[in-house]
């Protein structure tokens, strides 16, 4: 793996390398011998790897509150260890930021019954741990890092390279360090920057790739806690937040994962959960894993972008592909039963003769093994078996209504535009906008083509009023990650939305969770207006005006802001789960709130009152006309997007012969069918999927615009 990883200046500093194995009990039970310790049997004990202060009085601080945190929990303190090291082994960098390595030894407390339960406890040691002690040590500028607190497997790693990993770690040369598996990563340090705690393998998962959505995900794990309560965990706010922000995507997408493991699911279900294969396209797959992927995506959303997983509990060890395939893995099954899954042929050698099949993961799939069960499992065989756990069709039908089967509104249930041409001038229309992007996408169905790159000037040098949508760019896949094509490739597209209160991670079939969906994210004025008359057990509605009064200017603005987030926290907060922002009635005395300041206000202000997946969030407005619109709108939170005006615009063009022969229905159907392509190209540049992952990512930079404008 030497050539995968990456190094610094100094060649000896490597990005990191690690190992994850199962605890070698014989080997702690020797260890722990000479120390005084006397360990329990395997499984009644569990090992933490820290990496800790290099000086001793703050080292000793650290300890106690560790310890203090173990009584706490009801656990056993038996004792520490100093893990022993080569420390002429690593480079000069490395060595400079090295922490000092100690190991913690838990027992089982008298009151937990089972493995899994012990597991749960020392999850919440390290959470609780983490949350006192990392402030401290940020304040005396040091750091603090659990690599790894489980019973059933343990973590060696750090800013080395493969081939400085055996040579530090004095421990992994021992005869008696064994395992029946191990997960090995060399690291390429792409989004983050190297350090000992960001090298892998994280805590359950190894990653070649990136997760392009991150940031969106994290945001929505962060607005799910506020209604997770689990009968495992009946203090579960000790483990908020789930995700470190702190760490890489790859840590990040760890700590979800455990999160999903540790309130009772197996892990191949949290990954079937997190990857999901491409299922909405797919005839071919059974009715039971569709509904469950249908139902998941009601629960969370992927977490997009090129992925080759390793992921293990101790007992069970896989390897996962992201949907799109984007990222190599192969692997050998030997005649003398070992499986040996790698990122590419030749990692570990092994002659052709003791080769029984060798394969290669595929595109969604997933390789099992059972250590317990000594097999493989494959791939149809462990989703099947997830899929039929539970009633997932029962629980789609009563969580998830599609927009198709509601009562459609009457034409007069619409709402009339009066006067085109001044709608038009207050939202900021141009000859430009009509004849350069309206015209062609209600005629072709096609976004228009334009240059490659970024060759607009920039919004903040000109001296006319820009839209805000102006001062955002698009960022793009210029990494590892590779763009996809979505046309060619559309089988593993999807611009399905889900709107409404999003499901219960600790509580799949909570009463109240309930959600519309639809196929796309843009809706018709009739789409709308059937939404708008929805007042039944399972989905409510409210509309809130997006205005402020333009004599009041800034401060007008300012209060309209506090004012519409205050309205929608209270809205929340009750049994309504749908909000429409909506602009509908501008006048002289009514401006519009730009709808991309209203979206991003109402959606983080939500998620920081931990209330944002009680509601789903629909924009009616006359602003957004063109696809790099819809997409700032989706990326920054919206849910779903009615662009009245841009419609009735059509509507006008064809009345005046400007679309050629097409009917009215015939033209806003293709400028739907521009705008929902165009959302998918832009979102296919940074290599994302689904407009579920893509909703809420906000991946933009702003150029221009104060942090507090």
């Amino acid at each position: 793996l030497e050539h995968r990883g990456g190094a610094g200046a100094d060649k000896d500093t490597g990005d990191g390398a690690g190992i994850l194995v199962q605890i070698p009990h014989e080997f702690f039970k020797r260890e722990c011998e000479v120390l005084g310790i006397s360990l329990p049997p395997a499984g009644d004990y569990g090992v933490g790897m820290i990496f800790a202060h290099k000086y001793e009085s703050l080292r000793n601080e650290q300890k106690r509150i560790l310890e203090e945190v173990v009584r706490e929990e009801g656990q056993v303190l038996l004792g520490w260890r100093e893990v022993p090291v080569d420390s002429t082994a690593v480079g000069y960098e490395a060595a400079q930021i090295r922490p000092w390595l100690l190991q913690v030894i838990i027992g089982k407390g008298p009151e937990v019954t089972n493995n899994k339960e012990f597991e749960r406890k020392l999850y919440m040691i390290r959470k609780v741990a983490e949350k006192r002690i990392i402030p401290l040590s940020k304040e005396l500028s040091s750091d603090f890092y659990i690599a790894s607190l489980s019973s059933k497997t343990i973590v060696y790693k750090g800013m080395l390279t493969p081939g400085q990993l055996r040579d530090f770690y004095l421990d992994l040369n021992d005869l008696d360090f064994t395992s029946a598996l191990a997960m090995v990563h060399s690291r390429f340090s792409t989004n983050t920057f190297p350090s000992w705690a960001r090298a892998h393998p994280n805590r359950f998962l190894v990653h070649n790739g990136e997760i392009n959505t991150i940031r969106g995900n994290v945001n929505w794990i962060n607005a799910r806690e506020g209604k997770a309560e689990s009968p495992l965990f009946p203090d579960i706010k000790k483990v908020f937040p789930v995700v470190d922000d702190t760490g890489s995507d790859s840590a990040m997408f760890d700590n979800t994962v455990e999160f999903l493991h540790m309130t009772g699911r197996s892990l191949p279900h949290a990954m079937m959960m997190m990857i999901p294969e491409p299922w909405e396209r797919n005839t071919l797959m059974s009715q039971e894993k569709h509904d469950f992927y249908e139902f998941n995506s009601f629960m969370m959303e992927p977490w997009d972008g090129p992925a080759a997983m390793g992921f293990t509990d101790g007992t069970v060890i896989g390897g996962v592909l992201d949907r799109n395939g984007l990222r190599p893995a192969r692997y050998y099954v030997t005649t003398d039963d070992r499986v040996i899954m790698a990122s590419e042929v030749g990692v570990v050698d092994e002659s052709a003769e003791n080769v029984r099949a060798k394969g290669r993961l595929e595109p969604g799939k997933m390789l099992l093994i059972d250590t317990e069960e000594q097999r493989i499992i494959s791939d149809e065989e462990i989703k099947q078996k997830i899929a039929t756990e539970l009633p997932y069709s029962e629980w789609v039908k009563e969580h998830v209504i599609h927009l198709s089967e509601i009562q459609q509104a009457d034409e007069s249930a619409v709402p009339k535009v009066e006067d085109l041409f001044t709608l038009q001038q207050a939202f900021g229309y141009t000859q430009e906008d009509l004849v350069r992007m309206v015209i062609p996408m209600a005629q072709e169905g096609k976004d228009p083509t334009g240059s490659m790159g970024a060759d607009a000037p920039l919004a903040i040098l000109s001296d006319k009023p820009q839209l805000l949508y102006t001062y955002f760019k698009q960022l793009f896949a210029q990494v590892t990650n590779p763009p996809i094509d979505a046309i060619r490739e559309e089988m593993v597209t999807s611009t399905r939305v889900m709107l409404g209160n999003s499901g219960n991670l600790t509580d799949p079939n909570k009463v109240g969770t309930y959600a519309i969906s639809m196929r796309t994210p843009i809706l018709t004025n009739q789409e709308l207006a059937s939404i708008k008359q929805l007042d039944c057990r399972r989905m409510k509605t409210v509309t809130l005006p997006i205005f402020f009064d333009p004599s009041k200017g800034r401060e007008g603005l300012q209060e309209a802001l506090d004012e519409l987030c205050a309205k929608a926290e209270e809205v929340a907060r009750t049994d309504q789960n749908v909000i429409i922002l909506s602009d509908r009635g501008v006048d002289a005395e009514h401006a519009p709130i730009p709808a991309l300041l209203a979206v991003a206000a109402v959606h983080n202000h939500l998620i920081r009152k931990v209330l944002r997946t009680e509601v789903g969030l629909i924009l009616e407005s006359g602003e957004p006309r063109e696809v790099h619109h819809f997409c700032t709108l989706l990326g920054y939170g919206v849910t779903a997007i009615n662009p009245y005006l841009a419609f009735e615009t059509v509507r006008d063009l064809q009345a005046h012969k400007r679309l050629g022969d097409l009917t009215p229905e015939q033209a806003e159907k293709n400028y739907i069918k521009a705008a929902v392509g165009g959302i998918m190209k832009v979102m296919s540049k940074m290599g994302i999927s689904t407009v579920r992952s893509y909703h809420g990512a906000q991946i933009f930079e702003a150029l221009g615009l104060n942090t507090d404008f």
